[in-house]
């Protein structure tokens, strides 16, 4: 953060708004010429501070509005067991997240449906084939009360 002056800050607020501002548009926004501008965002993705652009979808228009938090503990716990694990759940089209945690489970996944039983058949016949899954536990989601993708700069 100490490479960041307040106008960086500023142009990547304006981007994680809307990634589609252009270079023009961010300029007048933050009161300098195109040129700096453009130079600042280059810099700000060569040095990872934005990762990527994207376009976010609404899931309830594309069926896959059915969203569940699973938990997942693994039958036991070794470098191998996590790699593979994280290896095959990167590969699973269903999983949108998946952090390692603490506490009683492992791992906590974000998975998007169409409705309960594509997850059951999900549950079963995808994420139950792995072979060091322990303990699963799921959380149906039933109203979305806030959903944020920028951070708090």
């Amino acid at each position: 953060m100490e490479q960041l002056d307040k106008t960086d800050l500023q142009i990547l607020s304006l981007l994680q708004e809307n990634a589609r501002l252009t270079v023009k548009d961010l300029a007048s926004r933050v009161n300098l010429s195109t040129t700096p501008v453009f130079e600042r965002v280059k810099r700000l993705e060569r040095e990872g501070y934005i990762s990527k652009y994207v376009a976010v979808l609404n899931a309830e228009k594309l069926g896959q509005g059915f969203v569940v938090f699973c938990s997942v503990k693994l039958s036991k716990m070794n470098t191998d067991i996590a790699k593979d694990f994280v290896a095959r759940v990167r590969d699973i089209k269903e999983v949108a997240e998946c952090y390692n945690i603490s506490g009683e489970f492992d791992y906590l996944l974000k998975i998007h449906a169409s409705d309960m039983k594509t997850y059951q058949y999900f549950l079963i016949n995808v994420l139950g084939k792995i072979e060091s899954l322990g303990s699963v536990q799921s959380c149906f989601v039933m109203d979305e009360i806030k959903h944020s993708y920028g951070l708090n700069l």
